[in-house]
């Protein structure tokens, strides 16, 4: 009786091993239906920031998400301070302009 025990342990490992590695067929393919951030084009405001929602993932938020908004405001923040400093840059010249009549 222990060796027919033992007979079914080892048929149902080795089944188990060959589902495993896909001998009875092929597991389809993931399907990522998470939705995406739904935000606007152009330049975000905080009233986005504050609606966006993330899917949630095995093991938190989605990084690449993420990681993409953070590159988008980066850029935006990046842009906004560049031109903030051309701004200046000019106000500047243009005090020195006045103050030297």
């Amino acid at each position: 009786m222990v060796w027919v025990l033992c007979g079914l342990v080892i048929v149902i490992i080795g089944l188990a091993v060959l589902a495993a590695s896909g001998k009875f067929g092929q597991v389809p393919a993931v399907v990522d239906d998470r939705p995406a951030p739904d935000l606007p084009e152009g330049d975000l405001s905080a009233d986005d920031l504050r609606s966006v929602r993330f899917p949630v993932v095995a093991r938190g938020y989605s990084m690449s998400e993420v990681d993409d908004l953070l590159d988008r405001l980066q850029a935006q923040l990046e842009a906004a301070e560049k031109k903030d400093s051309m701004t200046s840059e000019g106000h500047i010249a243009n005090e020195k302009d006045s103050d030297t009549e």
